[in-house]
């Protein structure tokens, strides 16, 4: 009875409506009644899994494991009792069907997709069924759908749950219809194909796919991997030096293989020009991180960011704003081609800016800013006990039931800061700039223009409190409003210097806030990006990879 109670573990899918197959309602004399269909079993398997799923219920007392075994039986019974996996041969012995057959030679490949086979090949599928045990027969059957449910799912919607990596991680992934799987896998002669399809089909986890397979079958050379440490600026001296120089293809030197020498430099600085870094010649973290990319990359590297993209929408929306939080960088894509980039300023890794996705609706210019609460709190309040003209000094007003209060006439030392409300107006001098890009989330964040441009000259650029900084706002704007019939950058630039003024957009904007440390060219070539705020890091911890 315990084996086959574990493989009720199938029966909790079998309770959304789309499995409501046996249950009909129906009109008796005018009142609405619902009666159960239960088809009779035609063949002597049928017969023996009809036994064993009732002998299941007779033993299964009450409460959930009764339903769950009643919910089975009505499952089973509305097909006749036949089952999905198992085949009854000429002779009367039981055998595994042939999709089952081919769902196991799948399992057994599921490393291919970065994921553990053992997590679904169930020692008992590795024997032939045993004809005279309807439990054992009913156990097993239940078991393997089971199985093929979490094969699906996990290569679908990922094995790990976002929120278990960070709090700050709101993506929802989409969940497979566990009937329509079942349905799909026992219809269909390619299992294999029907798994592929199921698995996300951005270019960039296929791309990542088809690397993580090359790396399994021993097709990929491990390139050098620079290791952490000091700054390496040039002129200077490290024993890492000959590792940099065999990454960037230079020759050795002989006679002072430490140094950092010129020809060094004007390959570091290509390098960094290259993949849009900061170039100076100085090999800090987010130089090394792009330099360990690509085939240097580690296999649970490759495996943690194909999870992060099965959290991801399926449709991105083939109009879309991406912003990739390691890589600091904002893109447009139209219908598949980046046409617009800009680099960003991100949260710090403790204001870590969220990760999920939403649709831009409004374009503010000269906005606002409401000051956080936390901000207000933990950094202006401290200040006003001794500074109560901070606030005016700073273009802001202090407010109390949405009426502006003078900061100075408050008694700062028998009053807090939590008691009013903070904002920012418009100006040069506002933390958001001269335009801001709205859309409506939990975690109120938004894309927004700075008046401090400087960091945006920085490699390592996680800085703000949560929001995301565009460094080209305007050409963003410009690029962003390509399809919209309704406002223009022309009639946004009207606007500038003006009051605050929301324009709505006829078409909402899909945009992706997304943590991936690795991402593929169109043309397959990998770059890597520093695990800025050790997502990365403990998402492999937990598929222990």
């Amino acid at each position: 009875m315990k084996r086959f109670v574990v493989g009720l573990a199938l029966a909790a899918c079998l309770g959304s409506p789309a499995f409501a197959i046996s249950p009909q309602t129906v009109e008796i004399g005018g009142q609405t009644a619902t009666r159960i269909v239960i088809a009779p079993p035609e063949t002597d398997l049928a017969r023996t899994i009809k036994l064993g799923l009732k002998q299941a219920m007779s033993e299964a007392g009450g409460g959930a494991t009764f339903n769950d075994a009643l919910k089975l039986y009505y499952f089973y019974g509305a097909r006749h009792f036949e089952p999905l996996w198992l085949d009854q041969r000429h002779d009367g012995d039981i055998a595994w069907s042939m999709n089952a057959q081919k769902i196991m030679e799948a399992f057994y490949k599921a490393g291919y997709s970065g994921l553990d086979p053992d997590d679904y090949l169930d020692p008992a599928f590795q024997t032939a069924p045993d004809a005279g045990d309807p439990m054992k027969l009913a156990a097993l059957e239940t078991m393997f759908s089971d199985a093929a449910l979490r094969y699906a799912s996990h290569l679908h919607s990922g094995r790990i749950d976002p929120k278990s990596v960070s709090s700050s991680i709101s993506a929802a992934p989409h969940q497979l219809d566990a009937t329509e799987t079942l349905m799909a896998l026992a219809a269909t002669d390619d299992p294999a194909a029907y798994f592929q399809s199921v698995e996300p089909q951005h270019r960039e986890y296929q791309d990542l796919k088809r690397i993580l397979i090359d790396y399994t079958a021993g097709r990929v050379e491990q390139a050098v991997s620079i290791p952490d440490g000091p700054m390496l600026r040039p002129g200077g001296s490290d024993e890492r030096l000959p590792l940099l120089r065999q990454r960037l293809k230079l020759p050795a030197i002989e006679d002072d293989p430490f140094a950092y020498d010129d020809a060094t430099l004007a390959a570091v600085e290509a390098f960094q020009q290259s993949l849009d870094l900061l170039v100076d010649g100085i090999v800090g973290p987010a130089t090394v991180a792009a330099l360990n990319g690509g085939e240097a990359t580690s296999r649970g590297d490759i495996v943690a960011n194909m999870e992060r993209w099965r959290w991801m929408p399926s449709d991105l929306g083939a109009y879309h704003v991406s912003v990739n939080i390691p890589e600091f960088r904002l893109a447009i894509v139209d219908d598949g081609a980046v046409t617009f980039t800009t680099r960003v300023v991100t949260g710090k890794p403790v204001h870590m800016t969220p990760v999920f996705s939403d649709e831009i609706e409004t374009v503010v210019v000269n906005p606002y800013w409401n000051v956080p609460s936390s901000i207000a709190v933990n950094e202006i309040g401290p200040i006003l006990a001794n500074n109560p003209g901070y606030i005016a000094n700073n273009n802001m007003e202090l407010l109390s039931g949405g009426k502006v209060v003078d900061a100075s006439a408050v008694d700062w030392s028998a009053t807090s800061v939590r008691n009013f409300s903070i904002r920012q107006r418009p100006g040069a001098s506002n933390a958001l700039g001269s335009i801001k890009f709205l859309f409506p989330n939990s975690n109120n964040v938004y894309l927004h223009d700075t008046p401090s441009k400087s960091l945006f000259e920085r490699s390592f650029r996680a800085y703000s409190h949560g929001c995301v900084r565009v460094q080209n706002p305007w050409d963003f704007a410009d690029a962003l409003l390509s399809h919209e019939t309704k406002v223009t950058l022309a009639g946004l630039e009207s606007q500038r210097g003006g009051r605050e003024t929301w324009n709505s957009l006829d078409r909402h904007i899909p945009v992706h806030l997304m943590y991936f440390t690795l991402r593929a060219d169109a043309d397959g070539t990998i770059h890597s990006y520093g695990d800025v705020y050790g997502h990365n890091q403990k998402l492999k911890e937990l598929l222990g990879v």
